[in-house]
């Protein structure tokens, strides 16, 4: 019997309230008053475009219960989930550096949780073969003492580290492909040899000090962490170049139990905090290759969590495309922009970011 592609998420995430700051880190004097960048609608839309199209129908559709402060504490320490509830009970604050948050919103965290949670159990366990994590907030910013870039906790690393700790996996691979760096996994396995971590993301974009390709992890985990920041302007042709050049190769090489990804799609062209040039057609390409590696190593065992993404129109239609793909199904929903940005001017692969890739390449090999 096949095994449906899990579908998980709760309207709960939906109801998590940044403060209206657009597309900015905090409120100003002269900053006029909008909803934040990341708001719940990109998300919702997603969700409702599935139920429209028909999508959902053959998906296999969870609602987890919400992650414990057990669960929390796989990867977060004492002293920020304190301060979390403290500020929580305050009617909100900021989790630490743009990371604002309302009343509630830790109960949405911690909703986000357990839809990563509970789809890298259904997947671990070989009940889905693959699953998707409708996850809001986002949490590849937050790290084990704060909350970053939006993130107030980190939805992948409670996940993996909460399977690990009790032996439903061993190796495990996590690919992030947000246009943002992916800092929060970086940091919560840079030492560990046995998850393999990879950073597809905008070069110094967010956050600022971190995402360099030197950043190959500590001690034990020397090799086991891949940034490849790529230059602002990148299209079809660069992501696509990388993912077969370097991604897929390290994730064959690494023949991880479970492949994670970390699925932004502000590398989006319509986005307004990337400078990226990707269509719905180029997330689902990267779905199909790195499905086809999971058939490969790990039985096709492979969970996407929602990240980030701010085109609240354009979102749902890279969402559903890479849902479609990794749920092998025929209903898709026509994308009305996807030639046209295919069609955009330095989409192909230009002479410096090959030359960048190349560079990474050789430096990979020799390592």
């Amino acid at each position: 019997m096949t095994r449906p592609t899990g579908f998980f998420w709760h309207e709960r995430c939906f109801w998590h309230d940044p403060g209206a700051i657009g597309v900015f880190s905090a409120p100003g004097a002269f900053l006029q008053p909008q909803p934040a960048s990341e708001s719940p609608e990109s998300k919702r839309r997603l969700k409702n475009l599935l139920e429209v199209s028909g999508l959902i129908d053959e998906l296999a559709v969870r609602k987890p219960l919400p992650a414990s402060r057990q669960d929390l504490e796989h990867f977060h320490t004492a002293r920020y989930l304190d301060a979390l509830e403290r500020g929580d009970a305050a009617r909100g604050g900021d989790a630490g550096e743009a990371a604002p948050y309302s009343y509630g919103s830790l109960g949405a965290a911690r909703q986000a949780v357990g839809l990563a949670i509970a789809a890298v159990d259904a997947v671990a366990s070989g009940e889905l073969t693959n699953a998707y994590a409708l996850c809001r907030p986002p949490g590849h910013h937050a790290e084990p003492d704060r909350g970053r870039g939006f993130c107030l906790l980190g939805n992948i690393p409670v996940a993996v580290m909460r399977a690990r700790a009790e032996g439903r996996l061993g190796r495990v691979a996590i690919l992030d492909w947000d246009v943002h760096h992916g800092n929060g996994q970086q940091v919560a396995f840079y030492d560990d040899p046995d998850v393999l971590t990879i950073s597809l993301h905008q070069a110094a974009n967010y956050p600022l000090e971190s995402g360099g390709f030197d950043e190959r992890g500590v001690g034990p985990g020397v090799g086991a962490n891949l940034n490849l920041p790529l230059p602002p302007g990148c299209g079809i042709g660069a992501y696509d170049y990388a993912m077969r050049e370097l991604v897929v190769p390290a994730l064959e090489a690494f023949a991880p139990e479970l492949i994670v990804v970390a699925c932004g799609y502000d590398a989006g062209a319509k986005d307004p905090l990337g400078k990226m040039l990707l269509n719905s057609a180029a997330f689902a390409a990267m779905t199909n290759q790195v499905m086809a590696v999971a058939g490969r190593v790990c039985e096709g065992r492979l969970v996407m969590a929602h990240e980030g993404g701010y085109s609240e129109g354009y979102v749902p239609l890279c969402g559903h495309a890479v849902i479609q793909t990794l749920a092998g199904s025929r209903i898709g929903v026509a994308d009305p922009q996807n030639d046209e940005i295919a069609a955009w001017g330095y989409q192909a692969l230009q002479p410096h970011q090959q030359a960048l890739i190349d560079d990474w390449r050789r430096q990979a090999i020799t390592q």
